[in-house]
């Protein structure tokens, strides 16, 4: 067997990556700290790994990882020049409630975007606006999310800055491979169309059949998330132990863990828990949130009656003049809330917010909220205020889910709804500038990106402040603790090893099957762990092996860049899977379903595009 002639260092050094996968997929800690975690293990251990202090954190200076900075950051530029905002509105237009007309509103639009503007933020806008598409169309939003997220992922396969995965292959393209220089701008933008296109096809077709209707079409928000029976109202008799006390002392008073989320009182005024220091009265309605046993048990020892023939409904929260909403909203990747609890997180006292129920992972959690550690994807029902609601999205720390924009924007002037910044036009010209720069070769994409940055910031088109919270700083972080990895594999000899394994495929395989088998194992490898980790470690691996075949490296490290960057088939393949995982109500055995197909169909497609284009 090969293991046995694995050198102390190899050995050492797989051990290490057999460690991080692990903790890729159990997410124990976060990918971001676990490579961190990756920095320090090759830097300690450096004469078994040969990775010195210096190269261990060589990631944070790596060409890759400062054009994704700079990208994120011209992305919040774009996004803020309100253009994408404002196709939402155009989408609406064009659907006019038509259910393919809205997939291919979704698909069409999403995919050309997520080529040029990071393909997180795009999804995240556009969460919100296709929930409400579809809402409109009276359509289940599960027959659109999913499309969206993949749509953006086709679109990143477009140009050299439409995926992080993208420019990492760059790098290495211009440091593994002889006589060879940074990829072109432009350079696999052909293949990358006949990828889109030959996506959008499936999607409209046999993907739009497979993808599930998770989410009822007209299901009122209580309903979406089963908490009828954890939503009751409460009537205040004459004596009775709230009567006088305001919420927040009541709510002391009690050891049930029942949460008090509005008082209604006799005259139809209503005044929500959060946001007012009101003092119970006789007669008033209090709508509680708790289990069965919790509030019955809230509702013996305070003494108050149960209105068992009213219903709690999203309208006991909207049908009133009070400023308290009810929304669903989606926990990104980067939101500072990742990681904390809800107690934690203070949400009630910060915020004026209620969280009332989580789905994750197609499962919904109604009770003993306060010690649940909140992850990305999770998708909360919250009671919460407008302002609040505004707070949340530019801060980005919540994807809020507004279902009846389209309606307020159907009655409203677009220049209200959907606003155009005076400065448009020069964030556009500059981004096109970006672009032309990189693409014409009068710059390193990085220099240009960079630049793009400095125009942004000093036209005013983009504030530091807003362009350093534009980072996904974790994405950084992950990126910078990886791609030493794929040093100490070079190192030790470990992508050699790995390298011979895959060549003795060629004893029973042609030179293009076992092209394909690079990119079916690479694709298999990002739906498990990040595709960020995945390009890190089979790109040298695709290379060397590419060389002992006496093959283009260049097609090999193609295949395994075009593998990594379209990841269909779990939700924590790519982020954006993520994002649309709750909204859409999802199962994790949808994204097989769904994205098990089209894995394998664009397998097929690009391995055949890299051989007709690049050659073997």
């Amino acid at each position: 067997m090969v293991v046995l002639g694995l050198s102390d260092g190899t050995f050492v050094v797989f051990a290490l990556i057999a460690v991080a996968l692990v903790l890729f997929v159990t997410e124990v800690i976060p990918n971001d700290m676990t490579a961190v975690g990756i920095i320090v293990s090759l830097a300690l251990l450096e004469p078994l790994t040969g990775v010195t202090p210096r190269n261990a954190i060589s990631g944070f200076a790596n060409t890759a990882t400062i054009t994704i900075v700079a990208m994120y950051m011209l992305s919040a530029a774009i996004q803020g020049t309100g253009i994408v905002q404002r196709l939402g509105v155009y989408l609406a237009d064009f659907t006019q409630g038509n259910e393919k007309r809205a997939l291919a509103a979704t698909v069409v639009t999403t995919g050309p975007i997520a080529g040029f503007i990071n393909n997180t933020p795009v999804v995240a806008v556009f969460i919100p606006m296709i929930s409400d598409l579809a809402k409109k169309s009276g359509m289940s939003p599960s027959k659109l999310l999913l499309p969206l997220s993949y749509a953006a992922i086709l679109g990143g396969t477009l140009t050299l800055i439409g995926t992080s995965t993208n420019l990492l292959a760059s790098e290495f393209a211009s440091t593994l491979i002889e006589d060879r220089g940074p990829i072109g701008m432009f350079e696999f933008t052909a293949l990358g169309l006949v990828i889109l296109v030959i996506g959008i096809i499936y999607l409209m077709t046999i993907g739009w059949r497979l993808t599930p209707a998770r989410i009822p079409a007209e299901a009122d928000l209580v309903e979406k998330f089963d908490l009828e029976d954890h939503l009751t109202k409460l009537q205040v008799r004459p004596g009775s132990a709230p009567e006088g006390l305001t919420i927040s002392e009541l709510e002391e008073r009690t050891e049930a863990t029942v949460r008090v989320l509005q008082i209604r009182r006799e005259d139809g005024t209503v005044y929500v828990a959060t946001d007012t220091d009101q003092r119970i009265q006789d007669g008033d309605v209090l709508t509680v949130h708790g289990s069965l046993q919790a509030v019955n048990q809230f509702r013996e020892n305070q003494g108050l009656r149960q209105l068992v023939h009213e219903d709690v409904t999203e309208e006991t929260f909207t049908q009133a003049e009070t400023d308290g909403v009810l929304e669903k909203a989606v926990v990104p990747e980067a939101s500072q809330f990742v990681g904390e609890t809800l107690a934690e997180a203070r949400l009630k006292e910060f915020h004026r917010t209620t969280v009332l129920a989580i789905r994750r992972e197609g499962e919904l959690i109604r009770s003993g909220l306060n010690e649940i550690r909140l992850k990305p994807g999770d998708l909360l029902l919250v009671q919460t205020t407008p302002n609040s609601t505004q707070y949340f999205i530019e801060s980005g720390d919540l994807v809020v889910i507004d279902e009846d924009a389209f309606d307020r924007m159907a009655e409203a002037d677009i220049d209200d709804i959907a606003p155009l910044s005076p400065k448009t036009p020069i964030a556009v010209a500059i981004m096109i500038g970006v672009v032309a720069t990189a693409a014409l070769g009068v710059t390193p994409i990085v220099i240009a990106a960079l630049g793009g940055v400095f125009m942004m910031v000093l036209t005013g088109c983009l504030s530091t402040a807003d362009a350093y919270d534009a980072v996904s700083w974790n994405i950084i972080f992950l990126l910078a603790g990886v791609i030493p990895l794929g040093i100490a594999l070079d190192e030790t000899g470990g992508s050699e090893v790995i390298a011979e394994v895959l060549v003795a495929s060629d004893a029973f395989l042609p030179l293009l099957g076992v092209l394909l088998l690079f990119y079916l194992v690479t694709g298999l490898l990002a739906n498990v762990i990040t595709p960020v980790a995945t390009v890190v470690l089979m790109i040298p691996v695709a290379v060397e092996a590419a060389a002992e075949l006496g093959a283009n490296e260049f097609s090999f490290l193609l295949a395994v860049m075009f593998a990594s960057a379209t990841s269909f088939m779990t939700p924590v393949g790519y982020q954006t899977n993520l994002m649309v995982y709750g909204p859409g109500g999802y199962e994790f055995t949808d994204f097989l379903k769904v994205g098990g197909p089209l894995q394998f169909l664009l397998a097929v497609v690009t391995t055949f595009g890299i051989f007709q284009i690049w050659g073997l």
